[in-house]
């Protein structure tokens, strides 16, 4: 039992579809794109996809997000907290990265990870002790390693989720496991217009290519199953850290 939280589209959905595919029951979430949500949760094979609304910012819709997949599952096994938001906002332009702007990409990139998780861990430790195999997978980002990133506010808050997943592991362990992936530039909505940085990693790439959600969502899959693998932040951006 999967809940995959921002999964109405992109990396999130596409994790989604993997997971059902691997025979998982999934819980679809996004905060405002409820038809695209139950669309992606609709579209999931042998009727193993189910969709909730909720804001993982808001504390009260966190906590209710877990409570409603418990009411309707009877458990969790694994959280995939891809939950996220940006802003574009050149590195050198200070002035423009306002508090307004931390705060806003803060409490839905670090805040709602952490309420969620909070929220699931007693559900988390119960499948642990059961199975042996429950885990939470951190959406970070290649930002929170490297001095790039969409904005300054963005990176650093993808830094934080990286922190949390190691220290998270250390004391969530040995019933659950922690892990991190970290993308690089993948074609989802928020990367569509982004020509120029396509075409840089189109070039400086060991694979020359940007990364597709499907990339990322097998790597999840991967590490969601890696029973002796926890703290670790896995970077999936076809080798163009290493020319860093």
């Amino acid at each position: 039992m999967a809940l995959v939280t921002g999964s109405s589209s992109g990396i999130g959905a596409a994790t989604a579809r993997a997971l059902a595919e691997h025979g998982a029951t999934v819980v679809v979430n996004s905060s405002r794109s409820v038809e695209a949500g139950r669309a992606v949760a609709d579209s999931l094979p042998h009727g193993q996809g189910d969709y909730v609304q909720a804001d993982v910012a808001d504390p009260t819709q966190a906590a209710r997000l877990v409570a409603t997949v418990i009411e309707r599952h009877g458990r969790l096994d694994l959280l995939v907290n891809n939950a996220g938001t940006t802003a574009v906002i050149p590195h050198h332009d200070l002035e423009a990265a306002t508090p307004e702007v931390w705060r806003r990409i803060y409490d839905v990139n670090v805040v709602g990870t952490w309420q969620v998780t909070v929220t699931a861990v007693p559900h988390l430790r119960a499948a642990g002790e059961e199975t042996g195999n429950a885990a939470v997978v951190n959406i970070s980002s290649v930002a929170g390693q490297a001095t790039t990133g969409s904005s300054i506010p963005y990176a650093v808050s993808k830094a934080a989720v990286s922190h949390m997943t190691r220290l998270l592991a250390n004391v969530l362990g040995p019933l659950v496991r922690v892990n991190a992936v970290a993308p690089g530039l993948i074609d989802t909505p928020w990367t569509a217009d982004w020509d120029v940085v396509r075409a840089v990693v189109e070039q400086r790439s060991a694979l020359q290519r940007v990364g597709s959600p499907e990339d990322v969502a097998h790597v999840v899959v991967a590490v969601a199953g890696a029973r002796y693998m926890t703290g670790e932040v896995l970077l999936v951006d076809g080798g163009l850290s290493m020319f860093r």
